[in-house]
């Protein structure tokens, strides 16, 4: 059933043909439903194709000609303090969009605002403090841009040729896998030190700043919540520590760009990532909302501190698998096959 369902996902996610029917038909029968996205970095088309970790990015060329489709579509893009005054009234054919940015990196400020500031439309930015605090080694994307900008990179085992973009994808992945833990920042250090990497302008290549922040606080197409101060899998912490990264974020943020912050949402974000007691914890933190990254629509009543949200990257690149998540089909393709 898992492989039918799979199957039946892919083939609908490249046919506009197969998917418009669907659409219709959720426009005619559906009441009011909210649809929130996020992904994390932005590239142009021409980057994307040669990033190693691409996945990780949205084509920005695609996001410009999805804004575009929305607008035409008759959806509202909105930030999610509306989003949530309209699910709780619940008005009949109201369909509306939130798309938000998690961690938020340099590419945030200078490509994407710009590119919803361009539609004259609104963006959530979920900001990690400890990015611009620089207490958050950004050792993935240093990794990638070694790999992206050499042809022979060192480790620890010995010298890797990466001439090609298979080459560098490969090693990407197989680095990654082997760092990604507790010991990720200790392996970043030793292999900056290997090939000549000054470990602090590659963070600020990758990294936003709180200058830019200051700068996209007071434009009033954005809207910033918080993503804690480390990037931890929230669930696994102690109800102390799950405490002090959610509410160290918004006192962080409140501090520096002396705004309310009234929304978070949980790194990672799936159903072993974040349950009851994180929701709970986002509550007493003085949030007024708590997004996971659980696949689904918004719908009227919907609790504010479990908020389903769509991830979207670089594998998502045709209208067909966008209207797949403003549908709801993916968020039950999700529920039955246990992907939440």
């Amino acid at each position: 059933m898992k492989h039918f369902l799979s199957g039946v996902a892919k083939q609908l996610a490249t046919s506009e043909a197969l998917i418009r029917p669907i659409t219709m038909a959720a426009d005619f029968f559906m009441s009011a439903r909210g649809c929130l996205v996020t992904f994390h970095r932005g590239a142009s088309a021409q980057a994307w194709e040669k990033l190693p970790n691409r996945d990780f990015y949205l084509d920005l060329d695609f996001l410009d000609q999805f804004l575009s489709y929305l607008t035409h579509r008759g959806w509202d893009v909105v930030t999610m303090e509306e989003a949530l005054r309209r699910s709780a009234l619940g008005r009949a054919n109201d369909r509306f969009i939130n798309f938000s940015i998690d961690d938020c990196y340099r590419d945030t400020f200078e490509q994407v605002v710009p590119l919803f500031r361009r539609h004259d439309l609104p963006v959530t930015l979920f900001v990690t403090t400890g990015i611009p605090d620089a207490t958050l080694p950004l050792w993935a994307a240093g990794l990638e841009d070694v790999l992206l900008t050499h042809d022979r990179v060192m480790f620890e085992d010995g010298a890797v040729d990466v001439a090609t973009f298979e080459d560098k994808n490969a090693a990407f992945h197989r680095v990654a896998g082997q760092w990604d833990g507790p010991h990720a920042a200790a392996c970043y250090v030793e292999f900056c030190k290997l090939n000549d990497i000054d470990i602090d302008a590659m963070h600020w290549k990758h990294a936003i700043s709180w200058e830019m922040l200051e700068a996209l606080r007071d434009d009033p197409l954005v809207e910033i919540g918080a993503h804690t101060v480390s990037h931890p899998h929230v669930s696994s912490l102690t109800p102390e520590r799950a405490r002090a990264e959610l509410q160290g974020s918004r006192d962080r943020l409140i501090e520096k760009l002396g705004i309310p912050c009234r929304h978070f949402a949980f790194p990672y974000g799936r159903s072993a990532d974040c349950g009851p007691r994180d929701f709970e914890i986002a509550r007493d933190s003085g949030f007024v909302s708590a997004a996971t990254t659980r696949k689904g629509l918004m719908r009227s009543g919907q609790d504010a501190f479990d908020l389903p949200r769509n991830t979207i990257n670089g594998a998502h690149r045709s209208l067909a698998t966008m209207e797949l998540h403003l549908t709801g089909l993916t968020g039950a393709a999700a529920r039955m096959t246990g992907r939440v």
